[in-house]
């Protein structure tokens, strides 16, 4: 049970109507999350995808879900396999489908149940460029984001991407959930910086929960 009147213990940050910050929310499973991406991986290797352009994304990547988003040179699209190796996705963790959900709630999304969660791997120099998630059929449903490792810069934005955005520095079992008035701001991450995580190394990994079906 976690104890809100504990010097470290998780709050919530508004970023703007329909967007918040569980900060601190996801830290003290970090360990069992890291373990069940580890797992993951192993079924379903991160690789560095290639946009529709051409480029080679600087974040790597991997599912788990009945499905997975992916980005080759036909577009971007989910699917129930990963059409590299003709398999499955791997399933989706219980813990990680009832940290989705919990968190969702407590940002005033109730009902939310995940299908996807799309796994990034960001080591230094790795970004997210400005971008809207609008592969999704039912656009109602909230976003939630779980930080882990090396801690980075969050750009949240407006509705185009010429607007100003918010940078909000996001450390390890920050949560970040946007859904509603702000379900297609745009947003990203800067270059990651270099340094070492006691549990992730060089790295810096993001769970993102969307149900796309």
């Amino acid at each position: 049970m976690l104890d809100l009147f504990a010097e470290d213990a998780p709050w919530q940050e508004p970023l703007t109507e329909g967007a918040v910050i569980l900060r601190r929310r996801a830290r003290d499973m970090a360990g069992e999350l890291m373990a069940q991406v580890g797992q993951i991986a192993a079924q379903n290797p991160f690789e560095h995808r290639i946009t529709p352009g051409g480029h080679r994304m600087s974040v790597a990547m991997t599912n788990c879900g009945d499905l997975g988003w992916s980005t080759d040179s036909r577009g971007y699209q989910y699917s129930d396999q990963d059409e590299a190796s003709g398999q499955r996705w791997p399933a989706m963790p219980a813990s990680f489908r009832n940290l989705a959900t919990t968190c969702a709630a407590e940002a005033g999304f109730s009902g939310f149940h995940p299908d996807a969660c799309l796994i990034n791997r960001y080591e230094p120099g790795a970004k997210l460029t400005l971008h809207q998630d609008k592969d999704e059929r039912d656009l109602r449903q909230p976003i939630v984001s779980v930080s882990l490792g090396l801690p980075a810069v969050f750009l949240f934005g407006g509705f185009e991407r010429s607007d100003a955005c918010q940078r909000v520095l996001l450390e390890q079992g920050d949560v970040v959930v946007w859904g509603g008035s702000s379900r297609l701001r745009y947003h990203g991450i800067l270059p990651l910086k270099p340094g070492i995580h006691p549990l992730t190394g060089a790295f810096r990994f993001n769970l993102t929960f969307r149900r796309a079906r």
